[in-house]
C-alpha cells in the first residue's frame, strides 16, 4: 500500500473519533448550560443541544475532509509522522476554536437570562413598596391615599 494511503487513512482514523468525542462531550456537558438558559425547559434545552452539535460536526467534518488532501510526497515513516502530525494538529486547533466559541456562546445565553431574569421586579409595584435608585439608595414610596 502507498504511504501516502497509509497517511490518509491514519488521519482519518485519528480525527474522526477525535471529533466524534469532543462532539458527545460538548452535547453532555453543554445541556446543563442551556437548561439553565432555558429556565429548566429542558426539551427546548435539549432540542438546541443538538441542534449545535449537528453544526458542530458538519464544520469539523468539513475541515477534517478538506485537510485529508496533501501535496507532499510520503516516503519514508519519518515523513509519514510529520504530515499526519501537521493535519491532526490543523484538526485540533480548529476542534478547539470551536469549543471556545460554543463555551463563550452557552456563556453569553447564560448571561442574557440572568440579566433578563433579573429585570423583573419580585412582585408587582404598588404604593407601598420601596423604590430603589441608581444610585443603591432606597427611598421610601409615599401611600397614595388621600
Amino acid at each position: 500500500m502507498d504511504m501516502t494511503v497509509t497517511t490518509y487513512l491514519l488521519y482519518l482514523g485519528l480525527t474522526v473519533p477525535l471529533t466524534v468525542w469532543v462532539a458527545r462531550a460538548l452535547n453532555r456537558h453543554g445541556q446543563v448550560f442551556l437548561i439553565d438558559v432555558f429556565q429548566g425547559d429542558e426539551v427546548i434545552a435539549r432540542s438546541v443541544n443538538q441542534l449545535l452539535v449537528i453544526g458542530f460536526y458538519l464544520v469539523n467534518l468539513g475541515c477534517v475532509a478538506l485537510f485529508l488532501k496533501s501535496t507532499r510526497d510520503v516516503n519514508s515513516t519519518r515523513r509519514l509522522i510529520e504530515v499526519l502530525s501537521s493535519k491532526v494538529g490543523g484538526v485540533a486547533l480548529v476542534l478547539g476554536l470551536i469549543h471556545f466559541a460554543n463555551v463563550w456562546a452557552f456563556n453569553s445565553f447564560r448571561r442574557r437570562a440572568v440579566l433578563r431574569a433579573q429585570a423583573q421586579p419580585p412582585v408587582n409595584p404598588n404604593g407601598y413598596t420601596t423604590v430603589t435608585h441608581a444610585e443603591g439608595w432606597a427611598a421610601p414610596s409615599q401611600p397614595t391615599h388621600r
